[in-house]
């Protein structure tokens, strides 16, 4: 009897489901509703993809309803690539969208500036169309082209291999990328650069790069500076302080908002050792690996790079990392890191005036290891060998050392080496609460021999850290407390008050609240 009314009910079912004209809907008649009228796809470089965007096509009446045809108006010439439903496609038909229902629709795009203009960018438009006739609806699109000037590796055309540069002491090392020509050693501020791979600069040549010079990375990418050769920045400050236009920009080649402050897009700029007279004034490096790495000096007395007015930012593992550099700085801003912001490591030579190291990364907070500032004379190669060098000097003259961890420089010293440091005027965190250096003369913050005019602890008033804006307000404890004499400029173009100037790369300043 069980089965008897089993098979019954299963007989009923499929008998009413047959007569069901609910899985049957009608053509949508002009009365979709979308999650936006225009989508912009943001700003991207010619022939490199875009991200996946979307939006949603919404049904909101009580009736199933499909959707006849969906397509976008410039069809197979189109640049724009679409998806609906899991299916990628130029047009589509009857797409059903249930009542009190949506659908998402994602669109990418990839285009080549060539095939539509000789300008430096441009906007490329279409449309995707809903319907045809007098029920038709739209979604327009709308991407900005940039040109650039791309520099890449050859790939042999026999073996399908990509040009590669050989590292280390053996040439055992080998990195995918690619010696620039002579006309390639001059960066102007016409169009933006692209990078792929590793753009070296070649022995005893020099790479300028002009004013306003925008240089983008693929992942992976960056630059190296070979034996005798030269890097020559020469950004210059802007007539206004707010705006970047002369200001040369190193960073990763994803133009998109949601990419424009994520660390590790790019390698590094590397100055490799015997790379000599380096200078970099007026430039931001950001989101890279390593901003800048100093791989030893050129081995004269005067400084193998000398940098000023240039802010360092997002880097996932390291700022600066000079490894027994000869680094002059001034007005140096470097934050948000990983790891370490300023690596003085295996001794040097190192003077920073008026600079601001800082760490308030949001990447890995909770698991940074070392303080904002780390200077050691030292390095393990491997688990028996550690090779050692002499710090010779690292002077830090009206400098913030700060960060949102307790203790924002660290000093690790070989025995038997010398380790020669003086910070004076300087703005420093260190929070010893637990006292595990209190019994450690290398931070004895009353020997004069070592630490002049230290403030310890006090509140920076830094505007605000976590966004990369290291401004000092009005409440600031570096306000007035800087060496005399001074002159000059801060990083913004702001003369020094000669009286009493102010510690940090900036001279304090009030707050816009509003922004």
């Amino acid at each position: 009897m069980r089965y008897l009314t089993t098979l019954s009910l299963l007989i009923v079912l499929i008998l009413w489901s047959s007569c069901r004209k609910d899985f049957e809907s009608n053509p949508s008649t002009g009365n979709l509703q979308f999650s936006t009228d225009t989508l912009f796809l943001d700003t991207i470089f010619t022939n490199i993809g875009s991200s996946t965007y979307s939006f949603k096509v919404y049904n909101h009446s009580n009736d199933d309803f499909t959707i006849p045809t969906i397509a976008l108006e410039r069809g197979e010439n189109s640049n724009y690539r679409i998806n609906v439903d899991g299916v990628s496609a130029n047009s589509f038909e009857n797409i059903q969208v249930l009542a009190k229902d949506s659908i998402f629709v994602f669109v990418e795009t990839t285009t080549n500036i060539t095939d539509q203009t000789a300008n430096v960018e441009f906007l490329y438009t279409d449309k995707i169309l809903f319907d045809t006739g007098v029920n038709q609806q739209k979604v327009d699109l709308v991407t900005l082209i940039k040109d650039a000037i791309f520099l890449f590796p050859s790939r042999d055309t026999m073996t399908g291999e990509t040009e590669s540069l050989s590292l280390g002491l053996d040439n055992e090392i080998k990195i995918e990328g690619f010696f620039l020509d002579d006309d390639q050693l001059h960066f102007t501020n016409e169009k933006p650069y692209v990078i792929y791979g590793y753009a070296a600069v070649p022995v005893e040549k020099t790479l300028t790069i002009d004013p306003g010079a925008r240089i983008h990375f693929h992942a992976n990418s960056g630059i190296i500076v070979a034996n005798g050769a030269t890097l020559t920045v020469n950004g210059e400050l802007s007539t206004d302080p707010e705006l970047l236009e002369n200001e040369v920009i190193f960073e990763g080649d994803r133009l998109e908002p949601e990419f424009s402050n994520v660390p590790g897009q790019w390698g590094t700029i590397w100055l490799t050792q015997g790379s000599t007279a380096h200078t970099i004034n007026h430039a931001t490096i950001k989101n890279a690996t390593v901003g800048l790495f100093i791989d030893s000096n050129d081995g004269s007395t005067t400084p193998t790079l000398t940098i000023k007015n240039t802010q360092i930012y997002n880097s996932s593992n390291i700022g600066l990392l000079a490894r027994t550099g000869n680094v002059s700085g001034e007005n140096l801003v470097i934050n948000n890191a990983g790891q370490v912001s300023l690596n003085c490591a295996l001794g040097g030579t190192y003077s920073f005036d008026h600079c601001t190291f800082t760490n308030y990364s949001t990447i890995g907070a909770n698991f940074r290891e070392f303080p904002t500032v780390l200077i050691d004379n030292h390095l393990q190669v491997s688990e028996t060998e550690v090779i050692t060098a002499d710090l010779l000097e690292a002077n830090f003259t009206n400098c913030i050392i700060y960060g949102d961890q307790q203790l924002e420089l660290l000093f690790s010293k070989v025995e038997g080496t010398a380790f020669n440091y003086n910070f004076k005027n300087c703005l420093i965190r260190f929070d010893d609460t637990g006292n595990q250096f209190s019994d450690n003369p290398m931070y004895n913050f009353s020997t004069t021999s070592l630490f002049q005019n230290i403030i310890l602890n006090e509140d920076p008033d830094f505007e605000k850290p976590y966004k990369n804006l290291l401004r000092i307000g009005e409440n600031s404890a570096a306000n007035g407390k800087a060496s005399l004499p001074t002159s000059g400029t801060d990083i913004m173009g702001t003369l020094r008050n000669t009286s009493t100037p102010d510690i940090g790369a900036y001279e304090s300043s009030v707050f816009d609240l509003n922004n």
